[in-house]
């Protein structure tokens, strides 16, 4: 199972004007990072979509799963491009949790018909036993600190990254104040360090796969995205220019993802293509870490640029604003009909299943963020802001 899309809108991007901190002072939108934030969803979708209807390709789909690896890099970068001063920690908290719940608790009334029964059929292996209390740990988003598969895909099976995404808003504030205090290259060495980290991690992993290296959560483990989300959108808002094009780096994830698979489970006489083979795999995670990250930048210093964008046309720039719903639901009606239907066989003609799937997804995504996602969490912000406003009068 797969992974939610980051939470946030697009953020607005910095203009000509300067800060006092010497870098430039955010004044207008990233659309183009909204609309890459479609092609993440749809890269999940398309992974999701081979426990249904697998095509020839489906290991090169397969790395859609890491379409969630750029919405987590996604998520450090907007938090700290659009962080305003004054804003305290609490109303941060409650404007984070205004965005996600609402959204997720109507996918979860969608998603336990389709995973859960009191009566399992073995065959069945995404659907789970009824258990209150389990339940109750994806309701509040705690699911995914545990390893134990049952738990962590627990409720809608999609949702085990919003326990991430709750770890690290919880730890935004002091990684937006620990970054604050860096220029870009300050900014750009810490970045390195945060892959460097992961990388190490990833390594002592394999090499003892015994260890307690293993059990740690994957709101740990998957910090380092965050955190070098963090880091760019750090260094960018501090003077740093991107030397990379956009093009390049959807070549070079391109590339990655190509050697990646033609790399699985193969051996080399050449002891150099091994050691190659090697560490992309085992750091596979981290390199595609990198490419995101690589992307994110591209995207927005070309926006910031004022270059010319296919990521910003009308339609992907909604498609991208209704990705995180689109996220929350597509497996729930790609699972009910794997339960219909069955595993189809691997075959082109499987594409068929993939239009009226998407456009039913997409109906759902359109009417949760629209009738959801947007008014009940401009309700609670306003709560929010009434309360604070009145606080302030008051006192």
């Amino acid at each position: 199972m797969t992974q939610p899309l980051t939470t946030v809108s697009g953020a607005r991007v910095p203009g000509p004007r300067r800060s006092t901190e010497g870098g430039t002072e955010p004044t207008r939108r990233l659309d183009s990072l909204t609309g890459l934030r479609w092609w993440a969803a749809f890269a999940v979708f398309a992974h999701h979509m081979t426990n249904l209807a697998p095509l020839p390709v489906h290991k090169v789909l397969a790395f859609g799963t890491y379409g969630v690896t750029l919405f987590f890099v996604l998520s450090g970068f907007v938090l700290t491009w659009s962080a305003r001063p004054g804003v305290t920690a609490a109303t941060f908290y409650w404007r984070r949790l205004a965005r996600i719940h609402p959204s997720h608790l109507v996918a979860l009334l969608l998603a336990v018909p389709v995973f859960y029964s009191f009566s399992p059929e073995p065959a069945d292996w995404w659907v789970k036993p009824v258990s209150a209390g389990i339940l109750l740990l994806s309701v509040v988003l705690l699911q995914a600190w545990s390893p134990d598969p049952v738990v962590m895909y627990s409720g809608n099976p999609a949702a085990w990254t919003l326990t991430c995404e709750y770890f690290f808003y919880a730890l935004h504030p002091a990684l937006h104040r620990l970054f604050g205090r860096t220029r870009a290259r300050g900014a750009l060495v810490l970045t390195a360090l945060a892959f460097a980290a992961a990388l190490l991690y990833r390594a002592a992993v394999w090499h003892w796969p015994a260890s307690w290296l293993a059990q740690v959560p994957h709101p740990v483990v998957r910090l380092s995205e965050f955190v070098i989300g963090i880091g760019i959108a750090r260094a960018l808002l501090t003077g740093w220019r991107v030397p990379l094009r956009p093009l390049w780096c959807y070549l070079g994830a391109g590339a990655l993802v190509g050697w990646l698979v033609v790399s699985q489970g193969r051996s080399y006489d050449n002891p150099a293509l091994e050691f190659a083979a090697d560490v992309a795999r085992i750091g596979k995670a981290e390199w595609i870490t990198v490419a995101c990250a690589a992307m994110i930048a591209a995207v927005a210093w070309s926006d910031l640029r004022g270059r010319r964008s296919l990521l910003r046309g009308r339609t992907l720039v909604r498609l991208g604003e209704w990705s995180f719903a689109f996220y929350l639901v597509h497996a729930t009606f790609i699972y009910a009909l794997r339960d219909v239907y069955g595993l189809q066989p691997v075959a082109w003609s499987n594409l068929l299943w993939y239009v009226p799937l998407l456009l039913v997804s997409l109906a759902a995504a359109a009417a949760l963020h629209h009738a959801v996602e947007r008014p009940v969490e401009r309700r609670l912000r306003a709560w929010r802001d009434n309360r604070e406003k009145s606080r302030a009068a008051s006192g």
